[in-house]
């Protein structure tokens, strides 16, 4: 979604057919910073295109204890520094397959469904962006 087709080399925003997508920010293995300015960028082009909801994959480290990318996002989110694109956030761990908060969010974004792979165990490596709502939900 970001730069340039490797098909056609355009530059053009695509058609989008679906409202929510996937981004895995660890992938390439960048700074925090980079993956902050990626994240930015990506919001951007996001809300361009329409995009309603984002399942955000930060990891969560190889220790399991929470990754600096993980940690640098939550806190960015927490401090608000998304606000004007990113209206609610739910941590993976806190929508588990099967569990209330999952089942209000399948309510908001039913697209999410497609992406239930990542919902099976309280998946701390993840977060869930809705982009554009009222209000915040961690």
């Amino acid at each position: 979604m970001m730069g340039s087709c490797q098909s056609c080399a355009s530059t053009a925003l695509p058609n989008v057919l679906t409202d929510a997508f996937e981004f895995n920010i660890k992938q390439g293995f960048p700074t925090v910073e980079v993956a902050l300015d990626q994240l930015t960028e990506y919001l951007r082009a996001a809300q361009d295109l329409g995009i309603k909801a984002i399942i955000l994959i930060h990891g969560y480290g190889s220790s399991g204890q929470g990754g600096h990318i993980k940690r640098a996002i939550h806190e960015a989110l927490e401090t608000n520094r998304y606000a004007d694109r990113v209206g609610e956030y739910f941590y993976g761990e806190n929508v588990p397959y099967g569990s209330p908060a999952y089942h209000d969010l399948m309510k908001k974004r039913p697209s999410l469904k497609r992406y239930l792979r990542h919902f099976k165990a309280s998946n701390a490596g993840m977060t869930v962006l809705l982009l554009g709502s009222s209000y915040r939900s961690a």
